[in-house]
């Protein structure tokens, strides 16, 4: 099967929850600082949660760029991967809205740790297409950024209970790592 309709499909869900978190942003009732800083939680959570998003786009699009073809196991992977980032609005919603309380914060690390499941399931999935000897699996290698988010974000889970300003700087520790698209790919493509 051709991949271009998965990658198109998902470049619109993303796209749309993109849209949903920024729908989300309401106007401040009031001209001045104290009305626009009662909206900063909301609008770290949006940051934070766009970035993330941002970076599951373009690491997806480095992925799919590598694959020839795609199944069903595929696309099952795909939307797998798509379903646990269309919860990301509402997590980053009651984060928001609640100033990082603690159970808010750790669902949110809990969306995050599937969303990172699903992506390392779909790279898998794509690899058992593929092959082990394909350009995708000498590309992702030892996959050692995926292994050290999920520690992470399990981490990041555990703490939110006793400290969640420490959840937080680990999920934003995470996005850093990732914010430069994945180079192995564009390493390996070069090559």
């Amino acid at each position: 099967m051709s991949k271009g309709r998965l990658e198109a499909f998902s470049d619109g869900v993303v796209a749309i929850l993109i849209t949903i978190m920024v729908l989300e942003l309401n106007v401040p009732h009031g001209a001045d600082l104290a009305a626009l800083s009662e909206l900063t939680p909301i609008f770290l959570s949006y940051v934070l949660s766009f970035v993330f998003l941002g970076i599951y786009w373009n690491n997806h699009h480095h992925l799919l760029q590598v694959a020839k073809h795609v199944n069903g196991n595929v696309l099952w992977a795909n939307l797998h991967l798509l379903f646990w980032l269309s919860l990301i609005p509402f997590t980053t919603g009651w984060m928001g809205e609640n100033n990082f309380a603690q159970l808010p914060v750790a669902l949110y690390g809990v969306v995050l740790w599937t969303s990172g499941l699903a992506y390392y399931i779909l790279a898998q999935t794509l690899i058992s297409l593929h092959g082990n000897d394909s350009l995708l699996a000498t590309a992702l290698g030892r996959k050692v950024k995926e292994i050290i988010s999920l520690v992470c974000y399990t981490m990041a889970i555990l703490v939110s209970f006793f400290n969640t300003g420490i959840a937080l700087a680990i999920y934003v520790f995470v996005a850093c790592i990732w914010l430069v698209p994945d180079k192995r790919i564009e390493r390996n493509i070069k090559k």
